[in-house]
């Protein structure tokens, strides 16, 4: 494990001990799971962007051929 020092402003650090205390964990703990869902998401949106560059527009538009043209069901309409 790792020891990091952050410095957060006072109206941060007050909201981060209220939501630490409402969840019944620790600070540490709330923004280690802060710090890993933000890593999460990042690393998501690189491996999305990497799999995008390996599109091909070209087999796309021939799957989308392949779907039917049909009315949704009444429970997947907006």
């Amino acid at each position: 494990m790792s020891t990091l020092s952050v410095r957060l402003p006072e109206s941060v650090h007050r909201k981060l001990k209220q939501m630490a205390e409402k969840e019944g964990v620790s600070m540490n703990q709330l923004i280690s799971l802060a710090v890993a869902e933000k890593l999460s998401a990042l690393m998501t949106e690189d491996y999305l962007n990497e799999r995008a560059k390996k599109a091909n527009p070209e087999n796309f538009r021939k799957m989308l051929k392949k779907v039917p043209d049909a009315e949704p069901e009444p429970y997947d309409t907006l």
